[in-house]
């Protein structure tokens, strides 16, 4: 049957930035489709974890900042003995958005924007790499923006949509690298989802308008519809695929 081929049984997964927004939506549909999901985040919210459990879904809970360089591989490293010995999906969601003119971006931000949306991931990966390598069998998702791809309006904010398309030509270069070791790696480019990041913008007066209305459909997304995105890039549905980059944003790069 074709939709077992969106079954994730017996696979283990770590999820970074997973305890809201679209790391949460994330977390919802692979663990509906039967993965053990090791949720990440660096502040704890126990309550979201344990909701998961008293539905009997199977997660673990894992703690830690990828803005410091240790931890990514940490987190990989417990990931993999939570997993007992594997890990066979790597979502890289943890990021943060900032906005500002590019001739008064404070150095210190930048810095911060590009540790975790950029250097995070890439650590992140280079560690899933050695167990995944010595499976021959492995999936990395990254999640990146549409910011990746055009210059969004009316905010400025030239620094994201760099780190953002770093992590796009990351995932194509990982894919090519890495095929022969059985490893797929793509990357979804969500529009503007609904989430707690975003809703000072959807609300504010001059850019929620532009934003919807510079989207077909006319509105924004779900954390749901990235989660729907994420479980195709994930499972064996998507197994002739890699080194793609998923726009998930109602059309608005269409335009």
């Amino acid at each position: 049957m074709i939709f077992d081929l969106f079954r994730l049984d017996g696979k283990v997964a770590l999820v970074t930035g997973a305890t809201r927004g679209i790391g949460l939506g994330i977390v919802e549909a692979l663990t509906d489709a039967g993965a053990h999901v090791i949720l990440s985040s660096r502040v704890p919210k126990p309550d979201v974890v344990e909701r998961f459990k008293d539905a009997g879904r199977k997660v673990d809970y894992l703690q830690g900042d990828v803005q410091d360089p240790a931890v990514p591989a940490q987190l990989i490293a417990e990931a993999v003995r939570l997993g007992a010995g594997r890990l066979d999906i790597l979502v890289n969601n943890a990021g943060v958005a900032q906005h500002g003119e590019t001739h008064s971006f404070p150095a210190e931000q930048y810095r911060r924007l590009m540790d975790i949306n950029l250097d995070s991931v890439f650590r992140a990966c280079q560690a899933a790499l050695g167990p995944m390598r010595a499976q021959k069998d492995g999936v990395i998702l990254n999640i990146g923006s549409i910011s990746g791809l055009i210059s969004n309006i009316p905010q400025p904010q030239a620094a994201y949509n760099a780190s953002k398309a770093a992590v796009h030509m990351l995932t194509k270069s990982l894919a090519s690298d890495y095929a022969d070791d059985g490893i797929r790696v793509n990357a979804i480019a969500p529009g503007y989802i609904t989430t707690d990041m975003t809703n000072g913008g959807l609300n504010d007066p001059v850019w929620g308008p532009v934003w919807r209305d510079m989207t077909p459909m006319k509105r924004p997304g779900s954390a749901m519809d990235i989660g729907a995105a994420a479980l195709y890039l994930c499972s064996p549905a998507s197994g002739y695929v890699t080194g793609e980059v998923l726009v998930v944003d109602g059309g608005y790069t269409v335009r």
